[in-house]
């Protein structure tokens, strides 16, 4: 697997080892059946392109608004999102980049949110935000791994 997400100045980046095919992983990142599986419970996307708009759904905690940023196939999946439940992107919004690496056997899977500094509410706000989304991505990446590897 790999060491827990780590809070560097603004950003937050965790890397996990996978032993299963970079376009395994890939799939789990862009194919909504397989996303919300260690994703949210919910997905929804105008289109599957840089621009395209849509939400990631937990039935606990609500809707979190997101715009696709950039796409480059088995390799980088980016996109602005809430972080907060909101009905729309505002100024609460970050930057969450997959970056994926590997062959037929193992991928590795880089995840970086940043924005943090840019977020209204002061320097408390920001720093528990960063908190928050640091404990998630744990969680999360620690899903996508349990569903790629069993």
């Amino acid at each position: 697997m790999s060491d827990h997400a780590r809070v560097i100045g603004h950003l937050i980046r965790r890397t996990i080892t996978l032993d299963v095919p970079r376009e395994r992983v890939w799939a789990a990142l862009t194919e909504p059946e397989l996303l919300i599986q260690w994703f949210g419970e919910g997905f929804e996307v105008s289109a599957f392109e840089v621009g395209g708009t849509g939400r990631i759904i937990y039935e606990d905690f609500g809707d979190f608004p997101i715009e696709i940023t950039e796409i480059v196939p088995l390799e980088t999946l980016a996109f602005r999102w809430s972080g907060i439940p909101a009905d729309e992107l505002d100024e609460y919004s970050t930057h969450v980049a997959f970056t994926l690496t590997g062959d037929d056997s193992s991928s590795e899977l880089t995840v970086v949110e940043s924005g943090f500094e840019k977020l209204p509410g002061g320097t408390r706000y920001r720093r528990d935000r960063l908190e928050q989304n640091r404990e998630g991505w744990d969680v999360e990446l620690d899903e996508l791994a349990i569903l790629l590897e069993g």
